[in-house]
């Protein structure tokens, strides 16, 4: 063999593993979901794929680089505890909880899985993390919204019924977030309205609480935020609408009178930033907590018509969204 020809060979022979090696696929990582509604729930479908969308925009594809295992809760405590433990039973690089149930039901399972949580209204006080800044432990992720937003619901109420002197305060009072929204609402002052509180935990207790107090005059409700109005949001606006009780709701999907509050929705394409920097090697112990930047304002004028309530125009000056 001639000398030009064999240092050919030995160079072609030397550079083909490092070819090789340079078009091996990159590693397939897991993501965990744990939703805690159903699967047919549209809001919960209309979550996931915002999350999609979020790992898509930063390089992720599921069947390409990343494979994604979901289960969903159907607003059942076995089914999200049973959905929890099937996902930490796999090799999974990170999982997203939508929801405080969800986070419980993880961290009861595991406190080594990287955890990214969406929705959550107060993390600190259900204990999932030590601080918004220092989350510690294997939790980090986003919070639905502050406590004072709940104060605002109040006011809001005021604004689109000046005359109401009475308000029913709908809210789970068997966990953190129900009491402390609550709480946040008593703390807004002297605003002329008497506060009643009604438990979201079941819908007969909804109906025969919100039964007993329509019939005074000048009434209202709040709707906090919880997991029952979640998984269950046309109940409430349907007894709101057969009661004529003007109602502020804290989110959009309820489809009721007025909301305000965050674009649910958009916080799984955030929390996909935090599931991607975590599958790149940051730990959720030193991502912090983050909060919404920016709340809608949503008006329903067909509603309003529905129970002979004139919108005013400050109201509807101010609102992101009129629905006619």
């Amino acid at each position: 063999m001639r000398r030009r020809e064999f240092i050919t060979l030995l160079g072609g022979g030397a550079a083909w593993p490092l070819a090789a090696r340079a078009q091996q696929p990159e590693r397939m990582r897991r993501i965990g979901v744990l939703m805690n509604v159903g699967e047919s729930n549209p809001d919960g479908q209309a979550r996931y794929a915002a999350f999609l969308q979020g790992l898509q925009q930063l390089g992720w594809t599921d069947g390409r680089n990343v494979r994604l295992e979901v289960r969903w809760g159907a607003d059942d405590a076995d089914r999200i505890h049973r959905g929890a433990s099937e996902l930490v039973a796999l090799p999974l690089d990170v999982i997203l909880a939508n929801a405080g149930t969800t986070v419980s039901a993880l961290q009861q399972v595991t406190s080594t899985v990287p955890i990214v949580f969406a929705s959550v209204i107060d993390p600190v006080g259900a204990g999932f993390v030590e601080s918004m800044a220092r989350p510690g432990g294997n939790t980090t992720g986003f919070i639905a919204f502050e406590y004072a937003i709940a104060a605002k619901w109040l006011e809001l109420l005021k604004a689109i019924a000046p005359t109401v002197t009475r308000a029913a305060v709908l809210r789970d009072p068997g966990v953190a977030a129900g009491i402390g929204q609550f709480a946040a609402i008593q703390a807004v002052g002297p605003i002329g309205i008497e506060l009643r509180a009604i438990s979201v935990r079941d819908a007969g207790v909804i109906e025969r609480g919100i039964a007993a107090f329509a019939p005074a005059s000048n009434g209202g409700l709040i709707v906090t935020a919880s997991q029952f109005g979640a998984n269950h949001p046309d109940i409430i606006p349907a007894l709101a609408a057969r009661y004529k009780l003007p109602a502020v709701y804290p989110y959009r999907y309820y489809g009721g009178l007025i909301s305000y509050g965050p674009d649910a929705v958009s916080q799984f394409r955030s929390a996909a930033t935090y599931v991607d920097r975590i599958l790149k090697g940051e730990k959720p112990a030193d991502l912090p907590v983050q909060a919404p930047t920016k709340y809608e304002l949503v008006v329903n004028l067909k509603t309003a018509k529905s129970i002979g309530l004139d919108m005013p125009a400050s109201v509807l000056a101010r609102a992101d969204e009129v629905i006619e």
